[in-house]
């Protein structure tokens, strides 16, 4: 049995993450000890990297919540688990493509700034932020 610091440190968390996680019921303590600190299993650390892991990927807590659901669910096979992955790819994609167009717009603008030694008056970068959109 671990106390909370150790494993929040086998997980690479601080303790108040594990007391948070355990707040929103993703994460229990196996037992208490008379005094009253918290006891994990080694089951407990996995589990705790399965949340990181996860939020790492962009789910939310409540996906994550849903996501050990059926981890545990012995009646569920990959396919459930691939879904959650699939929703979480579609979901992510408009963002993915708004950061590949403000990418694209930044290299434009990177690409016909004149760069170091010329005054600032010359910066294409900030006319292009200082720009009236109706004057063009």
């Amino acid at each position: 049995m671990l106390a909370i610091g150790q494993l929040a440190k086998s997980a690479g968390v601080s303790i108040d993450t594990v007391r948070y996680y355990e707040r929103q019921d993703l994460l229990l303590p196996c037992e208490r000890t008379a005094s009253g600190y918290r006891r994990y299993s080694d089951d407990s650390v996995r589990r705790l990297r399965f949340i990181r892991k996860a939020q790492g990927l962009g789910f939310t807590l409540a996906e994550i919540r849903e996501l050990l659901a059926l981890a545990e669910d012995e009646s569920v096979d990959c396919g459930a688990i691939r879904e959650r992955a699939q929703i979480k790819i579609n979901e992510i994609q408009p963002r993915i493509d708004d950061m590949l167009r403000i990418k694209k717009a930044l290299e434009e603008l990177a690409q016909y700034c004149p760069g170091s030694g010329k005054p600032l008056k010359d910066c294409t970068i900030l006319e292009y932020f200082y720009r009236d959109e109706d004057q063009k």
